[in-house]
């Protein structure tokens, strides 16, 4: 059986998502693996140890594994996490040369980092998802330390296949950074129908004790980057003034608590104490209810390398209006199954909310529209794509030499 190295330096499938740096890439994660162990390729996923109490191993199913790699002060910050690399690198060294895998596949530009240098200790083929990009944020205005565009720089160059989320994300890991286009190949994650799927709003409502108008939802991280002041900055100019708006998520990021202050000052401000309904992060499960639940969902991100929250949505019937970035572009079909905005403007993302909310027959439409698109996303799908990636690399034994 193939024998995949799944490297997660600094994010854990078995962690809540939607709190702290736990997001859509611990989802991704759990879920890929999942699937390619259901596929035929055995997987261990390295991550770094965050709390004394976790077990060294832990098999979360046959063929998938998380091992905890005591890497650092249990309690550091994702800023100082460039500092344990080679800590870590040096660690699964150790590990893989009694338990040797067949590929490597990186995830995050820190992952990717370890990975780079294993693949030339090991000679081992390379696989590497960023999910996030240092020169796609710094166009958005985001800060990124040089230490991180340097280092993805370096990985690019020499992982033997990129994978890109999404056709938005191959484009740009060719133009910003130079990636030959034949190494880069577009797999898109995918949804799990079994939980994500349409179902009565009413009773989902009445499950998370929702009992008034219109509902906005908002789904993620409480982060600047994530534009969570642009969703109340719209909720202020519906049309609707029953309209509610949900945050499900948490604070994340040096910049969250601030960021969560800030956005409860707005919030007073505009007049909209009442209608602002703050959730604490949920069971990744538990999100279908408030998918069905609600009457549209909002994603103002400066940027995304996909967007799983959309997908998600999309599989239980709920339109999506969404910044037109990233795979956003791709999940969203601008005035089909819901509305893409191409500027930071709040009044933009209530025209489009309005349009929903204000006719039932025409969110109808957009609901159908979106849980036929998500149909085409199964994990499956990616596993397959990868499981067939790993073995053409194993098969070729002739991993890139960047040296």
């Amino acid at each position: 059986m193939l024998h995949a190295g799944i490297i997660s330096l600094h994010t854990s499938p078995l962690t809540q998502p939607g709190a702290g740096d736990s997001g859509g890439m611990n989802v991704y994660i759990r879920e890929f693996v999942s699937s390619l162990t259901q596929a035929g390729v055995s997987c261990d996923v390295f991550v770094r140890r965050w709390t004394d109490e976790l077990d060294p191993i832990v098999e979360v199913e046959p063929g998938f594994r998380v091992i905890h790699v005591p890497a650092g002060p249990v309690d550091m910050r994702k800023e100082e996490l460039p500092g344990i690399v080679d800590e870590f690198t040096e660690w699964m060294l150790n590990w893989l040369s009694d338990e040797p895998v067949d590929v490597l596949h990186a995830n995050y530009w820190l992952s990717g980092a370890v990975g780079h240098q294993l693949k030339h200790v090991l000679n081992l083929p390379l696989v590497t998802t960023f999910h996030t990009l240092a020169r796609v944020k710094a166009e958005m205005g985001d800060h990124e330390p040089a230490v991180r565009m340097e280092a993805e720089a370096k990985v690019v160059a020499c992982s033997d296949v990129l994978v890109a989320n999404a056709e938005e994300e191959r484009r740009q890991l060719v133009e910003l950074y130079g990636a030959e286009p034949h190494r880069v190949e577009v797999v898109a994650p995918g949804v799990d129908r079994a939980f994500f799927s349409p179902g009565a709003r009413g009773g989902a409502r009445a499950a998370i004790g929702y009992e008034g108008g219109p509902l906005v939802l908002f789904v993620g991280r409480i982060q600047p980057l994530k534009g969570v002041d642009i969703a109340v900055q719209a909720l202020a100019q519906l049309a609707d003034p029953t309209a509610t708006l949900m945050i499900v998520g948490g604070a994340s990021g040096q910049e969250g608590d601030t960021e969560v202050r800030r956005i409860t000052e707005m919030i007073e401000a505009l007049g909209l104490g009442q209608r602002v309904v703050f959730v604490d992060p949920q069971p990744h499960y538990a999100l279908s209810t408030y998918y069905r639940a609600a009457d549209v969902l909002v994603m103002p991100s400066r940027s995304e390398s996909f967007g799983l929250v959309a997908l998600e949505a999309a599989a239980c019937g709920v339109p999506v209006v969404a910044a037109a970035v990233g795979g956003l572009r791709t999940l969203v079909q601008d005035g089909t199954t819901g509305y893409l905005i191409d500027e930071r403007d709040p009044a933009r993302y209530a025209e489009a909310i309005d349009r929903i909310i204000g006719d039932g027959e025409h969110r109808a439409a957009l609901a159908a529209a979106a849980e036929v698109t998500a149909s085409r996303y199964p994990w499956s799908g990616l596993a397959g794509r990868l499981r067939r990636i790993y073995l053409d690399l194993v098969e070729a034994a002739s991993p890139v030499d960047c040296s």
